[in-house]
This record gives C-alpha cells, structure tokens and sequence, in this order.
C-alpha cells in the first residue's frame, strides 16, 4: 500500500498510452488553412487589393510537399509523447515550419515580382498565417514542456538563428512588407528606439509607484483593500481615454510653472504617455510585489528579525530573494502590456510604432499596418523570452 500511495501506477505517471492533442490539432489547422486560403496575396501596385495564391501554385509542388512533411513530423511527433526528446523535436519542427514557410513566401514574391513587374506587391495571405501562428504557439509550447536549460534554448535559438540567415541572404526583400520597411528604414529604426524610451520610462514609474505601494500595502494589510480600488479604478479607464484626459492637467500645470516647459514637459507627445503608461503599470506591480511579499513564510521573516536584522536588511536579504520568483513574473507581465499599451501614444504625438499602424490605417496600407503591429508584437516577444529566461537562470539554479 505505501508503494501504491507513494508512487503513481506506470499506466497514470507515463504519457506513452495517450498523445499530444495540441500539436495534432495545431498541424490539422495549418492543413486546412494550406487547403483553403490562399498563401501569398499578389497585387498589381500598394493599393489595389490582390488576388490570393495557393501554396502549390505561389510556391511550386516540390516545396508544398517540404511543409506538408514537417506537418507529418510534427503529428508522428504528437503520438509518441514517450520519446525522450519529444518536445525539443517539436519544438524544432516548429521552428523548421516557421522558416520554411517564410522562404517559400520570399521565393513567391520573387518570382512574381519578375514575372508581373516591379509594382507588383505580393503580401502573406490567410494561410501563411496560420501555418506560421500554428509554428509559434508550437514553439512557445514545446519550450515551456522541454526540460532543462538545452532543451528550452535549443529551438528558439535555432529559428531566431534561421531567421537571421533568411534576413542576412535577402530571401524575404521581396515581400511587401519588406519593401515598407526598406522604404522607411531609418524612420522605422528612430520609432522602434522611441518606442522601447516611452516603455522603459512608463515601466521605471510603474515599478518605483508600485513597489513603494506593494511594499506599504504588505507592511499595513489594513490599507491593502483601499489603496487597491483606487487602481482597480484606474486600470478601468479606457486605455485611448487615459492618454487624452492627462493633456489637459498636464497643460495647466505647466501654465501654472512655466519653468517646465524648458525641462521639455508638454501637454502632448511624451510626457502624458510616460504618465499614462505609468499609471497602466501600478496596479500589476502593486498587486504583483504584495503578492510576491506575502508568499514569504511569516516564520522566515520573524526568524531574520530574531537575529537581530533592520526592517531594510530585512526586506533586501531575506523577502526580496524568496519572492525573486513572483517579481520576476510580475516584471515580465508589466514588461509586455506596457510594449502593447504604447502604441497607442502615437495618437497624441509621442511617436513609437503605432506611428506606422495609423499611417497605415489612414492610407489603407495593409503592410504599413503590419510593419508597426508585428513589431511591436516581436518587441513583446523578445521581453517575454528574455525574462523568462532570466527567471530561469537565477531562479532555478542546479543544486550541488
């Protein structure tokens, strides 16, 4: 009995009876999607719609059967959740179906271009997306599964490194969106610097604001409930709304101290959006820091001040390291909606790459929109990865 009890039975602990349902329903998508939709769009000029090619008539016979193959891979892959490095080969055939299917979309355009002209614009269509969200959301699944430090590294690291050979070799300069970008390179490289300045400050606001009240909020539980509906109110306001109701107190308190305008405060651009981004980010970090605070065993802390330690040696030796894990998490969750929520500073002139999406919106050019919202979307990404990875190296270090 204390075997059974101890132990779960072989059939319940082991997955090899049963499969993965996700990568089998992800590659059944990305199939129907190939079938249905079209996967690369071409059109005479940037404004006039296109017409959408399928995989095998934009792409050839020979490379479809390329991405049909690591679909099959992926679901063999799926029914044998057993195999020791399953999900590294999952996630790498993911990576693989990502890259493949930006290739044969860079040969597409390529060929198209000469065949029809150099106005022609050959954008992705509905089934390239799919195939390569199916890709990603693969990738991120089978990185979280993976265990150890190589089997979450390796799948990543080897798309971003096929990625950078695709961009370094030209293959993708014949899409649309590559030729907006090229268009506006230097523009685009000022926003996306503009973009990380606005989310940086908006973040350093939030996590001085919202540490200092996660921090009053844990040392006076009394105050807790108060000083979080007040924020709960402010993370209702509409995100467009926040952005616009700081310029008018904004401009009356310059009017009231002229001196700052020459600190380069005004009621437009940079200045309400770090305020609203700030404002957007202390209910996550306030929550987030009381939560981390309050996860630390009462008896760790009163055993650190039975040795004699201050309230700050307590707070910097003993709660900050335990609740390490929780801030960190609290970080990277701020981290990405601050990078979401700052593109809509562009709307009050702060810049950033929601300059690109309204450019776009107002000229109805698709690829224009696509510029700003896939980069800002990749900006989330790398901060996510990032800190996830950082969580996992002073986090989880190997035990001796």
């Amino acid at each position: 009995m204390r075997r059974l009890a101890g132990r779960a039975p072989a059939s319940l602990s082991r997955p090899a009876a049963g499969i993965e349902a996700l990568p089998l329903l992800l590659a059944a998508v990305a199939l129907v999607a190939l079938l249905a939709c079209g996967f690369v769009v071409v059109a005479p000029n940037r404004l006039l719609s296109g017409t959408p090619l399928p995989l095998w008539q934009a792409a050839g016979l020979g490379p479809s059967l390329a991405v049909l193959a690591l679909l099959a891979g992926i679901a063999a892959l799926a029914l044998r959740p057993a195999l020791p490095a399953q999900p590294a080969l999952l996630g790498l055939c993911a990576g693989a179906l990502m890259l493949t299917a930006l290739a044969l979309a860079g040969r597409a355009a390529g060929e198209q271009a000469v065949a029809a002209g150099p106005l022609t614009r050959v954008s992705l269509g509905t089934g390239f997306w799919v195939v390569f969200t199916a890709g990603l959301l693969l990738l991120a699944d089978s990185t979280e599964r993976a265990p150890g430090r190589a089997g979450k590294a390796a799948p990543p690291l080897a798309t971003l490194a096929g990625l950078a050979a695709l961009l370094a070799g030209g293959t993708l300069s014949p899409l649309s969106l590559a030729r907006e970008y090229a268009v506006r390179q230097q523009a685009y490289l000022d926003e996306v610097l503009r973009h990380l300045q606005l989310t940086g400050a908006g973040l350093a606001l939030a996590l001085l604001a919202g540490g200092a009240i996660g921090l009053m909020a844990y040392r006076r539980p009394g105050r807790a409930a108060p000083v979080f509906a007040v924020l709960n109110i402010v993370q209702t306001i509409p995100s467009l709304a926040l952005f616009a109701l700081l310029i008018g107190p904004i401009v009356l308190l310059i009017e009231l101290v002229p001196g700052l305008r020459q600190l380069g405060i005004s009621g437009i651009g940079a200045t309400p959006a770090i305020l609203a981004l700030g404002l957007y980010g202390l209910l996550p970090v306030a929550r987030g820091t009381h939560a981390a605070l309050s996860s630390v065993p009462p008896d760790v802390v009163n055993a650190a001040r039975g040795m004699g330690m201050t309230q700050g040696q307590i707070v910097r030796n003993t709660l900050i390291p335990l609740a390490l894990p929780t801030l960190l998490q609290t970080l990277r969750l701020t981290l990405v909606q601050l990078i979401g929520l700052a593109v809509l500073a562009a709307l009050i002139g702060a810049g950033g790459l929601g300059t690109f999406i309204f450019q776009g919106l107002g000229q109805t050019a698709a690829d224009l929109v696509l510029l700003g919202a896939l980069s800002a979307i990749a900006l989330a990404l790398i901060a996510d990865t990032a800190l996830r990875g950082l969580a996992l190296f002073l986090v989880r270090r190997p035990q001796r």
